[in-house]
């Protein structure tokens, strides 16, 4: 025996239910409070905390929104910390390139201090750069300006529209 039921008249023209979500594009994956290794080759090039972490995916690409603190270190190739970044938010490019921003503090091993609004990391020559105010300190004075590039271990940079302050010995 086959049976056969439902609401509505049959010629009557029917309403997709209402799912009650949002248009608004999700995360493909999210997660709080998380860790993970940035490698290269199946070489551990940094390390990254973030308080929260949305990835989201478009047109094959993918890009990771981390927010609520974001802690990176960057090793150099002999797997030592050089450089450390702190900021309030960032954002991983699927080319690896990463933006932070936020009251970012950037400090390198040998005690150079770098503080601005917005700074990007590239990947492909792994290099530091700002179109914003900027402080450098180190251990020969300060320098501020607007805009910045530096190789990421911070022994080699140049800051544009500089001004700064040195002891005199």
């Amino acid at each position: 025996m086959l049976s056969s039921g439902g609401c509505g008249a049959p010629h009557e023209e029917r309403r997709s239910p209402e799912t009650g979500l949002s248009t608004k594009k999700k995360p493909v994956q999210e997660s709080w409070n998380t860790s993970f290794f940035l490698t290269n080759a199946a070489i551990r090039k940094g390390t990254l905390h973030a308080g929260h972490a949305a990835e989201y995916s478009n047109n094959g690409k993918n890009t990771i929104y981390l927010d609520q603190g974001v802690h990176v270190i960057l090793y150099n190739d002999a797997g030592k910390p050089p450089t450390i970044l702190d900021a309030r938010e960032a954002v991983i490019h699927d080319n690896k390139d990463i933006e932070a921003s936020g009251n970012v503090v950037v400090t390198s091993g040998k005690g150079t201090v770098i503080r601005t609004a917005y700074l990007k990391r590239t990947d492909e020559d792994k290099m530091i750069r700002s179109n914003r105010h900027v402080t450098i300190a180190g251990p020969d004075g300060t320098v501020q300006g607007y805009g910045f590039e530096s190789d990421q271990a911070l022994k080699r940079y140049r800051i544009f529209r500089g001004s700064g302050e040195a002891p005199v010995r």
